[in-house]
């Protein structure tokens, strides 16, 4: 699969996949398991809910024209 995940995408996912979990282990909350799926998703650099919608992260270079 094509990566449509950016840098800034990829922190905030991060961040939010460890609050999820810590906040299940805090509440012990079988719920905190959900917090996988951003993490998952950060380290692989694919989101599959972005892909029906072509939706990309990823800065696109920028070319020099002659």
């Amino acid at each position: 699969m094509k990566k449509n995940v950016g840098s800034i995408d990829k922190v905030v996912r991060v961040i939010l996949g460890v609050v999820i979990i810590l906040l299940g282990l805090i509440y012990q909350s079988w719920w905190g398991i959900i917090g996988v799926v951003p993490l998952f998703t950060a380290i692989a650099g694919v989101c599959p809910a972005y892909l029906p919608f072509g939706i990309s992260t990823i800065k696109k270079e920028k070319t020099e024209k002659s």
